[in-house]
């Protein structure tokens, strides 16, 4: 008991401690969340120690093997054939990744002119803490590597990329090589010549999309915890004379909590769409379990046979406009 009464005081004292980036002071719930997340780095960074030291032996290991083999060879010229070997198949591995990456560069640059256009809208940034600026980057790192992998890339959009947002991006390795636009205007001026063309994707809409338009271009609201913000990107849209829609998710699965998603789960849904052009298909792939209803969890057997992603990814728990 005095263990655990300890470990709160602990707690406490590091939230009191922890700088906060908005003016007035951070709520209970909102406090919870960032000491989760901050526990959560903590746990991440120690499973990042344990798996370079795993990395460590396993290089040891290999490099112990080779020297026995070396060694146990019968004359000189085995020794060389065998060396020559090895040297020939480290090339070949070299070569197959150099043309991997070269594929996936030729991809991602033809998406700029025929890939869907998605956005992500960066200008909610003054209203997030720095741990949730960081979430969000997270999640826009998982958004760019899954459009790398992909066989149709879209093309992607990170507008309104300044101030602490563009900061903690640029510290994200090799992001200024990312086959992105980074644009730190808003939308509404980078594209002001196809405004007619932009759709802002956000739950509170009453339009459900049912296609997917090669001409238009989608925007997802970069924000997290949108419980403290509600309807903040539909009133945007409104605004701005913006046209909205919605996923179609309710027409598909019984969602087990709010038919909120995070950044990278819309994104990954609008490029699996894109693929299969099946909207329950993707939901299925994308949507982690737990966030659907059992009869729906059931029924993900039956749909391509393919486990979900993300299912550890604790910033699919940061809820994020869509």
């Amino acid at each position: 008991m005095e263990e655990e009464k300890e470990t709160e005081q602990k707690d406490q004292n590091t939230l009191e401690s922890q700088p906060n980036s908005q003016s007035t002071p951070l709520s209970k719930t909102a406090q919870k969340k960032l000491l989760k997340q901050q526990k959560w780095e903590a746990k991440k960074a120690e499973k990042k120690a344990q798996m370079k030291e795993q990395k460590k032996k396993e290089g040891e290991r290999k490099r112990k093997e080779w020297e026995e083999k070396l060694s146990s060879c019968a004359s000189e010229e085995e020794r060389l054939k065998l060396i020559e070997s090895r040297r020939e198949l480290r090339k070949e591995r070299m070569e197959k990744r150099a043309e991997e990456k070269e594929d996936k560069v030729q991809r991602l640059s033809r998406a700029k002119e025929f890939g869907q256009n998605i956005v992500i809208d960066l200008e909610f940034a003054d209203l997030m803490t720095n741990s949730e600026i960081h979430s969000l980057v997270q999640q826009i790192m998982y958004c760019y590597a899954v459009n790398r992998r992909c066989t149709s890339p879209g093309h992607l959009w990170l507008t309104g990329c300044r101030g602490e947002m563009k900061n903690q991006l640029q510290r994200l390795p090799g992001f200024d090589k990312w086959i992105v636009e980074k644009e730190s205007q808003s939308y509404i001026d980078a594209l002001q010549d196809q405004k007619e063309n932009l759709v802002y994707l956000t739950a509170d809409s009453e339009t459900v999309l049912d296609e997917l338009d090669l001409k238009k271009i989608y925007i997802i609201g970069g924000l997290v915890d949108r419980n403290r913000w509600k309807g903040i990107t539909m009133k945007k849209a409104s605004e701005q004379g913006v046209q909205t829609a919605k996923l179609p998710i309710g027409s598909y699965l019984k969602m087990s909590s709010s038919q909120v998603l995070t950044v990278n789960q819309v994104v990954e849904i609008l490029l699996k769409f894109v693929e299969i052009k099946d909207w329950k298909a993707s939901f299925f792939q994308v949507i982690p379990q737990r966030k659907r209803g059992a009869t729906d969890s059931e029924e993900l057997q039956g749909v391509d046979g393919e486990e979900l992603e993300n299912e550890d990814d604790p910033s699919d728990k940061k809820k994020a406009m869509h």
